[in-house]
């Protein structure tokens, strides 16, 4: 990396830098990531994409190069510490630049609560909290990866289960002094790093997205234990686990199954954001001359409203959840292939 373009990265906002990378992934694959991002950063990166201009080839390599060092050096970490990031770092960069970026990477992990936990396996950190109470164990869940929550969510009593849920649910900002306090418990068995300022976690999309992850037989004994005390909560996360693209994730069967209750109107409108992927899942289920028609449809529609749009999707993202409560189709990696006899 050139040194002027290397001191000139200083100066790039992070939100440019996001932008560049975006314009690099290509459609498909930055589709991809925006779908796992929330609205309010969709906007911010979007807004920035739609802004961006005077990107030249060595600015664009810069960043990608930079991006790429981060990530390199983030899993240096997970694997063997500060120390051993540095050690091979600095057989691939200056000692500069390999300061440098460790220095970004050991910034972001210090302003992550809880990411001593992020090597711990479910079962342990289980082990460790499974006694504590249900607003602690919320605590801890709504700061660690989704997938390993649903782990950990899995392992506790149906009971304890329901609250932890409704508490991550209504969690919005905790102070430091909280997330000392419990990381405190936790710190002879494992290193603690707490971030210094109010720390946005937890909330109904924390609960969804690891309901989403936890298998079907937990999922549902959580949602009806919750809906008998808050069924306006309950609504709220269903809406938020199974989002319109997730529809990728339904077989072909299970697609055609939520076809014949579609209207072909909602299905054009409902299409007119979607991925070319999902249209070409949904399209490829239905006959050619359908298929022709909806296409028609989409590229005659003209210029329509996003609310419009977010409702047809969701009357559709409606049909799949009932098929899906009645076992009439299967969402891939929600423990419903296991429950398929011969």
């Amino acid at each position: 990396m050139a040194k002027e373009i290397a001191d000139k990265l200083h100066t790039i906002s992070g939100l440019r830098k996001s932008a560049i990378i975006f314009l690099s992934l290509g459609k498909d694959i930055a589709s991809n990531v925006l779908g796992r991002m929330n609205r309010e950063q969709i906007e911010e990166v979007s807004r920035e994409l739609a802004e961006l201009e005077g990107v030249k080839p060595e600015e664009q390599m810069a960043v990608l190069e930079e991006f790429y060092n981060i990530a390199m050096a983030q899993t240096y970490m997970e694997q063997g510490g500060l120390a051993y990031a540095q050690a091979l770092l600095e057989k691939s960069l200056p000692p500069d630049a390999a300061n440098e970026i460790l220095k970004q990477v050991t910034q972001t992990i210090q302003q992550t609560p809880f990411q001593f936990l992020a090597k711990a396996e479910a079962g342990t950190i289980l082990t460790f909290i499974q006694d504590e109470h249900p607003q602690t164990i919320a605590l801890i869940l709504s700061h660690l990866q989704p997938q390993k929550s649903a782990g950990i969510l899995s392992g506790l009593s149906q009971q304890k289960q329901a609250e932890v849920v409704k508490r991550i649910s209504a969690m919005d900002q905790t102070n430091p002094e909280v997330i000392r306090e419990v990381e405190a418990g936790l710190e002879k068995r494992l290193a603690s790093v707490v971030s210094q300022t109010f720390e946005k976690a937890g909330g109904v999309e924390s609960a969804a997205a690891i309901l989403n992850l936890a298998d079907r037989t937990t999922e549902k004994g959580i949602l009806e234990t919750l809906e008998t005390e808050d069924p306006d909560l309950v609504e709220q996360i269903r809406r938020l686990m199974f989002v319109f693209e997730d529809i990728l994730l339904v077989n072909d069967k299970g697609i055609q199954a939520v076809l014949k209750e579609v209207e072909n109107d909602d299905l054009s409108l409902a299409l007119k954001t979607a991925s070319e992927e999902l249209q070409s899942k949904i399209l490829g289920n239905m006959s050619e001359r359908a298929a022709d028609l909806v296409r028609e449809d989409m590229e005659y529609m003209g210029p329509v409203r996003l609310s419009d749009v977010e409702t047809a999707q969701q009357k559709i993202v409606d049909i799949v959840r009932r098929l899906e409560d009645a076992g009439e189709l299967f969402i891939q990696g929600r423990g419903g292939e296991s429950e398929i006899v011969g």
